[in-house]
């Protein structure tokens, strides 16, 4: 006997591709309606969270930055306007930024690399390692700047007349800094150097809470100081 090896008719197909097609759309809806399902779960909890966001956004950003101003406004307005430093009624300069003085009867502050030197649109410091030849440069120039300003004092330079603060907005220098000066700015004005070292004095700061950093020298205060005594004179 033959064994049948007859070929399915192509109906006999017909419904088993009628009935994955079938399968395949229900999957679809399935998944379009757990898709409906999340974001009708979701829709519930972004009133909320976007009611939220408004309230932080108006407390923080907006009702607490104005609380703060007018309190600082009301209690150290001097402070909270920038420290500024008025002669004469013309602002002259801050407490908390240095500047450049090069004349030989005012206190020198320390080199600054902001900018042109004490930019605060460009705070920065030289970024020079101590093996970088470009600082020793930088130092001795300004060793020989001072002793050319004042050849008489043979002492020792403080460190931070010849070395850029890492800011380079630093208004003050060190005790010792503003001591080096004070015999090149007596001459200069005309005035004993016990008067330089007096207005020192006065304009140094000491240490925060009795401990913390450094006793300091506000160079601007001294200056304007040196100016009024002048003028007095």
């Amino acid at each position: 006997m033959q064994p049948n090896h007859s070929i399915p008719s192509s109906n006999a197909t017909q419904p088993a591709a009628s009935m994955n097609a079938e399968h395949s759309h229900i999957t679809d809806n399935d998944d379009k309606n757990t898709e409906i399902d999340q974001a009708a779960n979701r829709m519930p909890m972004l009133k909320p969270a976007l009611s939220l966001f408004i309230v932080l956004a108006i407390t923080l950003g907006l009702c607490y930055p104005l609380l703060m101003t007018g309190i600082a406004q009301v209690t150290m307005p001097n402070k909270a306007n920038g420290s500024m430093i008025e002669q004469n009624g013309s602002l002259v300069g801050s407490t908390l930024i240095g500047q450049t003085f090069d004349q030989p009867e005012y206190l020198w502050t320390r080199p600054s690399a902001a900018g042109d030197g004490y930019d605060a649109a460009q705070s920065s410091g030289s970024n020079l390692g101590p093996l970088n030849p470009e600082l020793v440069t930088n130092v001795e120039t300004q060793v020989q700047k001072l002793k050319a300003a004042d050849p008489q004092n043979t002492t020792p330079i403080p460190l931070d007349l010849v070395t850029m603060s890492g800011s380079g907005l630093d208004p003050h220098i060190s005790p010792a800094a503003a001591e080096w000066q004070v015999n090149r700015v007596a001459r200069i004005r005309g005035i004993s150097s016990e008067q330089v070292q007096k207005v020192i004095d006065a304009h140094t700061e000491g240490r925060q809470l009795y401990w913390l950093g450094e006793p300091r020298v506000n160079v601007l205060a001294v200056n304007l100081a040196l100016d009024e005594m002048s003028g007095a004179n």
